[in-house]
């Protein structure tokens, strides 16, 4: 059991840091909603200390050891960490979903680029779908099916934030948007980076962007009926919420350098209703076929692992890869530091 003193402080993490999934998680039972926010804030934690680090190296190499501390049943002495490793516990969590998540910021933290759209996706499957199969484990889903459909939520989302956040990124020096697109739009990304402009083309990469997007979100709603009854109104308002920033950015002419994105209270009220319609059709309508498309290739990994209730624990090569590549910065820092002493 999750302590109340530490519960409440991930509540107030989420509050504060995710408006969209806090909204949406006042629709899901009280069994799931609790570990699903302290999970959320524990990646969400982990997110930041990385984002926020001017070096982000010792950053990712603290948020593994503190992975390792919580699946050894030692956590950090923190809030979010004790919470977390109870969620581990007690949902005997695949150690591969959260080290996935590790993955993503450690390919922030060494500056990756993503050439094509399959090459994105494989990073919105690290960030944001390892969650998606994360919250399925929570609710003792562990059906392939519902998994993909899980992870193609992820995906869509994840598009979602990149779309609204083009211009935010640039200015703190990230580009995600595939260098294959922008090489076809001749947008150069170093002349972007350094003087950011919603200019047509770019306008037309972020429209783009959420088209696909749109296609995730289609897909993942095939999975929501195979989700317990008293789940589904609270995961058909993520994807409402989501895919509603994705409709704010289109209203402002798929302009997301200039502006932000934002939704009204309104909105969201309205979109959480439209969720607890949709959950309670969910008992009548007939299942989708797309319920049994094949994962996307992007997240095939996560499906695998999250079906399995018990996995043997081995970290994935590219992920001791970056691992290592972060710690020898790391140690290289250290001692040009000496040295200057």
């Amino acid at each position: 059991m999750i302590a109340p003193e530490d519960m409440a402080r991930c509540r107030e993490a989420i509050r504060t840091g995710s408006l969209s999934f806090h909204a949406a998680s006042r629709l899901l039972p009280a069994r799931v909603r609790d570990p699903a926010l302290a999970l959320y804030a524990f990646c969400r934690l982990a997110d930041d200390a990385v984002d926020d680090s001017r070096d982000k190296a010792p950053a990712v190499v603290e948020l593994r050891d503190r992975l390792d501390l919580v699946y050894a049943g030692r956590p950090r002495n923190a809030p979010a960490d004790r919470a977390f490793a109870s969620v581990v516990e007690e949902f005997e969590m695949p150690r591969a979903l959260p080290d996935a998540l590790l993955e993503g910021l450690a390919w922030d933290a060494v500056g990756r680029s993503y050439e094509t759209l399959p090459d994105l996706l494989h990073y919105c499957a690290r960030v944001a779908s390892a969650v998606g199969a994360m919250m399925c484990v929570l609710m003792r889903v562990r059906d392939a099916d519902a998994l993909a459909r899980a992870c193609d939520l992820g995906l869509a989302m994840q598009l979602t934030n990149i779309a609204r956040d083009v211009g935010e990124d640039a200015r703190a020096g990230r580009l995600y948007l595939p260098r294959q697109w922008l090489a076809e739009a001749r947008i150069d990304p170093a002349t972007f980076l350094s003087r950011p402009e919603a200019t047509p083309a770019l306008r037309d990469l972020v429209r783009r962007l959420l088209d696909e997007a749109d296609v995730y979100y289609r897909r993942s709603e095939a999975g929501v009926p195979r989700l317990p009854l008293d789940c589904r109104p609270g995961i058909f308002a993520a994807r409402h919420v989501y895919a509603g920033i994705g409709g704010a950015v289109a209203g402002l002419g798929h302009d997301s350098v200039t502006a932000r994105a934002r939704t009204t209270r309104g909105q969201k009220i309205g979109w959480l209703a439209l969720s607890l319609a949709r959950g309670a059709a969910s008992t009548v309508l007939l299942l989708s076929p797309q319920l049994h498309a094949p994962p996307a290739p992007e997240t095939a990994f996560l499906v695998e692992a999250a079906a399995r209730t018990r996995t043997r624990f081995s970290r994935s090569e590219t992920l001791l890869a970056t691992l290592a590549q972060l710690e020898a910065r790391d140690h290289a820092r250290r001692r040009m530091e000496r040295a200057q002493v």
